[in-house]
């Protein structure tokens, strides 16, 4: 019975032993390229690349603000605050005497560090290229175009060519319905910032309800589907036909509700959501009627435009007024754009196989962990191995 039990321990101690060699070969597993945080030294500045990062989307915004923990429920991000140490900023002013109602505002979508803006009325049919420390870079005029009342503009991409489109609002009513139709130009974003006169499509609108008063245009990124956003008390999202006509007249449609005296729009770069600015606050929105979060807007003389930041985080408002100033906006956590995918993380989830097929045997892949197996792992397994053979040798020895 003594070299039964002695054999059964010993092979109980084999079991117990050798299993352990390769838990500590394998050693830490490796941690995926795609899961280490981003957040160190990445800071893009005010008119960063449209492509969104994780750490971008966890609250890493410009001019070097570390990025943002994850708020708690019931934060104040989470309930639509900028998170702790996010604060509004002046990203610069218009220093061009010539500009003394900046209107609209929006991006260049092709050229980083560039902002577009124009005057209200009665300044003529012209718009400046600003450099983002708000220093005019160029100024343009549209050819046989009309300003009776600019008030907004956005910008998009052709989506056949890749080039930049900008179009301005002739959309102003302030009678409701005194024009019998309202006009949006479509124009070739310049492939020179150097002073010129520029060809420009006109887009003649009517409503399908009759005349309101606009103050804000966009375009959705993802279709390049043109909206007018109404200025009244009960304010409305009009959607333009998906084809635009320039000859004729092109209906818009109420899609959507719109916050009380609207003074302009803009679609996230992304296209997840869009912003709706007023005299005192914004509304971000992921749907018509779907509101996602509400923005606090610094005091103004008379709030007029708004943009989004090109890594889609934050927000550009600006007033009319000489020596303006525009605003830098940071978004709350529940505002902010999903992250995509980077190209390393999308080749690795490939690289990876799937739930219904085999893994490799950790064994396999021992030589590749990195730093494979330690002098404390020896050691370590050196002293289980002994402990294991003493007591097998103890028990044998009683047993004789």
């Amino acid at each position: 019975m003594g070299d039964v039990l002695v054999r059964t321990l010993a092979g109980v101690g084999v079991a117990v032993v050798l299993p352990v060699t390769p838990a500590f070969a394998v050693g830490t597993p490796a941690v995926p390229a795609s899961a280490v945080s981003t957040a160190a030294g990445s800071t893009p500045g005010l008119l960063a690349p449209a492509e969104v990062t994780p750490a971008a989307a966890e609250g890493s915004l410009a001019e070097g603000r570390p990025a943002a923990a994850t708020p708690a429920a019931g934060s104040p991000a989470a309930e639509g605050t900028p998170a702790e140490g996010e604060r509004e900023t002046v990203a610069f002013r218009i220093s061009d005497p010539r500009i003394t109602e900046s209107s609209g505002l929006a991006l260049s979508p092709t050229r980083e560090g560039v902002v577009y803006t124009h005057n209200d009325s009665d300044a003529g049919p012209v718009f400046y290229a600003l450099d983002d420390d708000g220093k005019t870079r160029a100024t343009f005029t549209l050819r046989g175009a009309q300003a009776r009342d600019w008030e907004a503009m956005a910008a998009s991409r052709d989506p056949a060519t890749g080039r930049g489109v900008l179009w301005f609002a002739d959309i102003g009513d302030n009678f409701d319905g005194a024009w019998p139709d309202i006009s949006v130009y479509k124009v070739m974003e310049p492939g020179t910032l150097r002073d010129a006169t520029l060809p420009a499509v006109r887009y003649r609108f009517t409503y399908e309800d009759g005349g309101h008063n606009a103050e804000g245009i966009m375009v959705n990124p993802k279709t390049g589907r043109l909206y007018v956003v109404t200025k009244q008390f009960a304010g409305a999202i009009y959607e333009a036909p998906r084809r635009l006509r320039a000859s004729g007249t092109n209906v818009l449609r109420k899609v959507g509700s719109a916050p009380i005296m609207a003074t302009d729009a803009a679609y996230a770069p992304d296209g997840s959501s869009f912003v709706i600015r007023t005299y005192f606050s914004a509304t971000v929105f992921s749907g018509f009627d779907e509101q996602l979060a509400k923005v606090s807007m610094p005091a103004m003389d008379q709030a007029e435009s708004i943009a989004y930041t090109r890594d889609g985080t934050a927000l550009l408002t600006g007033t009319e007024g000489a020596d303006s100033p525009v605003y830098r906006v940071p978004l709350p956590a529940k505002a902010l754009p999903s992250p995509s995918p980077s190209p390393s993380a999308r080749a690795e989830e490939a690289a990876e196989p799937a739930e219904d097929q085999e893994s490799t045997p950790a064994s396999a892949t021992a030589a590749d962990a990195p730093g494979g197996i330690t002098g404390r792992d020896i050691l370590l397994w050196l002293a289980v191995a002994l402990g294991a053979t003493g007591v097998i040798t103890f028990i044998a020895r009683k047993t004789r």
